[in-house]
């Protein structure tokens, strides 16, 4: 297997890890918001999105991707965060299809969401942020 695959699957795995940390981050904070803040659910999908993204990012920085392309941490955070304003407008979309258009419960769509976002954020990251050099 060539080295650049076997990263790729390596960093794979380990957003897997992070993405997991950060879901239950996101996932039980969407469902305190709702249920227990009484907030409208596609209101707590976004703060609950971003708990999540502030996890992802400070255990994909650390623990999953390599150096970065930027060389500060101000344009790597805003690029980072850009991409996940990109996975946010999936997240609520999604959000609101399954749930307000089709008859779903808003925490099963937001299992959907979760893998479509999930994907993004992994492929946009490590092809953006975090490139082999």
């Amino acid at each position: 297997m060539r080295a650049s695959l076997k990263t790729l699957l390596v960093q794979f795995f380990r957003y897997g890890i992070v993405g997991g940390i950060a879901f239950v981050a996101d996932y039980g904070s969407l469902y305190l918001l709702t249920e227990f803040f009484h907030l409208h659910h596609l209101i707590s999908a976004a703060i609950a999105f971003c708990i999540g993204l502030a996890v992802n990012y400070a255990f994909s920085t650390k623990w999953v991707f390599g150096e970065s392309r930027f060389r500060g941490k101000w344009a790597e955070f805003t690029v980072f965060a850009l991409i996940g304003v990109a996975g946010l407008g999936l997240n609520e979309l999604i959000i609101w299809f399954f749930s307000d258009i089709l008859p779903l419960h808003y925490m099963a769509s937001k299992l959907i969401s979760t893998a479509v976002v999930f994907l993004w954020n992994f492929l946009a990251r490590k092809f953006i942020i975090f490139p082999d050099k």
